[in-house]
């Protein structure tokens, strides 16, 4: 709850002018305070006094920052020990929980899911406008907590933005900190475990591999209707794609926004004010109750 009071003075009052250009202040019941020249029996007159609701939940630059850097941490940390750890090419995998859960090595060339865009110089396009929408992103959340958007959609935005980044690393150093990755055009790095600083690297700046890992297959052996157009009878598995942390990063925060957009983005509610006004006179001697 705010406190927004109006005081004009007397007409005939020499600060009149001054005082009529000045902005109505609008402050926190406890901490009230008047703006512009207030001297020992000034005399004013018509008060008036508005209750406005102002409920804002909002949140700090930090927290969003803290939030990003985790997923990022989690997301390379894990990358970092697939890579060193697992075969390339041969698709080595190791079950987690049962069948539904496994990490299964891959590498791409940069989308998320594991899709891949327009060859070697697609490789870079891709590369230059994540990078692009990363620096972009960086002032766009910034603006967000400024501007007190809704704390759940910046929280999104912050997994958005972190997914983003993650995948960014991959794609702009993988290529200088690893020595192998194996694919048709480098197949003597099939079933090589790559190693890590080592002055060998098996590509250049914007030509790294995004690591994926995470493969849910809960669904498998299973097959489309006849009827279905275009996939009838064919194999049908759920869910195929492999990922990693900022894929799911970005598809949590894409999600949710899609999920509570109306509540993220709801018009703020109409404003009821009560005013109250008097004609009583007030100066330094009088008071306002």
């Amino acid at each position: 709850m705010k406190l927004s009071i109006r005081l004009l003075p007397v007409p005939n009052s020499p600060i009149f002018a001054h005082l009529k250009s000045l902005r109505e202040p609008c402050l926190p019941i406890g901490r009230l305070r008047l703006t512009g020249c207030c001297h020992v029996g000034l005399v004013y007159r018509n008060i008036s006094i508005y209750l406005k609701e102002d409920k804002i939940i909002s949140v700090k630059g930090r927290n969003i920052a803290f939030i990003i850097l985790a997923v990022i941490f989690a997301d390379q940390a894990l990358k970092f020990y697939i890579k060193l750890h697992y075969a390339g090419g041969v698709g080595e995998e190791t079950r987690v929980m049962g069948n539904w859960f496994r990490l299964h090595f891959v590498e791409n060339e940069g989308m998320a899911w594991g899709w891949k865009f327009g060859g070697g110089f697609g490789k870079i396009a891709l590369t230059l406008f994540r990078l692009a929408a990363v620096i972009w992103g960086t002032f766009l959340i910034k603006d967000f907590i400024k501007k007190h958007y809704h704390k759940g959609f910046i929280i999104c935005a912050g997994l958005i933005y972190a997914g983003a980044l993650g995948n960014l690393i991959d794609s702009m150093f993988y290529g200088l900190i690893f020595d192998s990755s194996y694919d048709e055009t480098h197949s003597q790095f099939y079933g090589v475990v790559a190693k890590a600083f080592t002055g060998t690297h098996y590509g250049t700046f914007l030509h790294g591999k995004v690591v994926d890992m995470l493969y849910f297959p809960i669904i498998t052996h299973a097959h489309f209707p006849n009827w279905v157009p275009i996939w009838g009878g064919e194999e049908f598995e759920f869910f195929r794609p492999v990922f990693n942390i900022a894929d799911a990063s970005i598809s949590v925060g894409v999600i949710t926004i899609l999920i509570f957009q109306n509540k993220f983005f709801k018009k703020h509610q109409q404003v009821h004010s009560t005013t109250v006004e008097t004609s009583t006179v007030v100066d330094d001697n009088h008071q306002v109750s």
